[in-house]
């Protein structure tokens, strides 16, 4: 899920914080010295504690964007975890007489560092939610405009596609006028050769009569005239 750091600092803090949330249980069997050690040794814990949670938090911002969020939560979790444990312990030695030792002392620091810290991982939770958004943001930015872009010459290829079809649509009209030039020219001469067609039969009707006169004349004269 996230970085290999991150969770093994992770997996030493589990194991601190097993030891460290025993010993209000043992504060509160002790007496005298003995509990005084035990508060120093909790300091100490909880000052380590709060060691792996800062370097936790750092691993944080080189984890991918997707991890952050749960990443975030956990460690808020574990603040929270330790304010609970430091509020156990607070009870127990200001009942007991030792609160000037821990609630003006190091005890006193951690809860305020707690608070601190936890008030700025919120801000940070934060900070990472919007330049998360910002990212999401610019890279839909990008996006459309690669869309806009791809749009813009899709576009241009039709226009261009479009300037071709109207260059090959005035050929062919022209091509269609020039046709019905041709065709008609050839209806002048088909209807001149058909002229001469019928004039040429005429012609010929005219030369056959005159042909069949002259046999008839001849036949008259030759057979009939005495």
């Amino acid at each position: 899920m996230s970085s290999s750091e991150f969770e093994k600092l992770q997996d030493i803090y589990t194991s601190l914080y097993d030891e460290v949330k025993l010993i209000p249980e043992r504060v509160q069997k002790c007496q005298g010295e003995e509990r005084k050690r035990m508060v120093r040794v909790f300091d100490e814990r909880i000052g380590e504690a709060e060691e792996l949670l800062q370097g936790m938090d750092q691993e944080l911002f080189g984890a991918p964007s997707s991890f952050r969020n749960p990443m975030s939560t956990k460690i808020r979790l574990y603040r929270r975890d330790l304010a609970k444990l430091q509020r156990d312990i607070r009870s127990l030695t200001g009942s007991s007489g030792f609160s000037g030792h821990f609630g003006d002392g190091r005890q006193g620091i951690y809860s305020a560092e707690n608070d601190q810290s936890t008030h700025l991982q919120s801000q940070r939770g934060l900070l990472i939610q919007g330049t998360e958004s910002l990212n999401n943001a610019t890279m839909s930015i990008e996006r459309s405009q690669r869309i806009a872009a791809e749009t813009d010459q899709i576009g241009t290829d039709i226009i261009e596609e479009l300037g071709e079809q109207k260059e090959q649509l005035g050929r062919t009209r022209n091509r269609l006028i020039h046709t019905g030039e041709n065709l008609s020219r050839s209806r002048k001469i088909l209807r001149a050769m058909s002229r001469r067609v019928v004039t040429n039969k005429l012609l010929l009707s005219v030369i056959i009569i005159m042909e069949l006169a002259i046999l008839g004349a001849v036949v008259y004269l030759k057979f009939f005239r005495k």
